[in-house]
């Protein structure tokens, strides 16, 4: 099976989780002791993704901000969906066109000096999305739950 099909499922739950938000403005909250709100959560995914997979992998153009990611706010629900979305087309027309060999080739992008396999690297950006995941959902739960 190809790692597409992960990635895919797993931005469709992203935009589950923002689309569960009872208040829409609550994707912008944040409570005592957690950083970033589900908001600059996924701004950030779609900045670390639209740049490791589009940009590097896929020749997109995509130039990042990091620093905007987690400062950007109050981008509507309906955008966001909409740039998840979009992100899922680069990604359904990239990962599947590369051959098992360009996995095995080094990601041509270091990660804190590390080197990885562009296997290895579609893995981390994977798991980093997961993690991230989790954190989206469990303050959704938070939020939901006070509103």
């Amino acid at each position: 099976m190809n790692i597409t099909v992960f990635f895919e499922r797993d931005l469709d739950k992203l935009i589950e989780e923002i689309n569960s938000f009872k208040n829409e403005n609550d994707i912008w909250k944040i409570k005592k002791g957690i950083t970033n709100s589900a908001g600059n959560l996924t701004t950030h995914l779609l900045g670390n993704l639209n740049h490791f997979i589009g940009k590097t992998l896929g020749n997109t153009g995509y130039v990042r901000n990091r620093d905007e990611e987690f400062s950007v706010k109050n981008i509507s629900r309906e955008k966001l969906i909409a740039d998840i979305d979009s992100l899922k087309k680069v990604i359904k027309n990239t990962l599947p066109q590369l051959s098992d060999e360009d996995l095995k080739k080094e990601f041509p992008v270091k990660i804190r000096d590390e080197v990885f396999s562009t296997e290895n690297m579609l893995t981390y950006l994977l798991a980093h999305l997961n993690y991230h995941l989790g954190q989206i959902n469990y303050l959704r739960r938070m939020l939901n739950a006070e509103g």
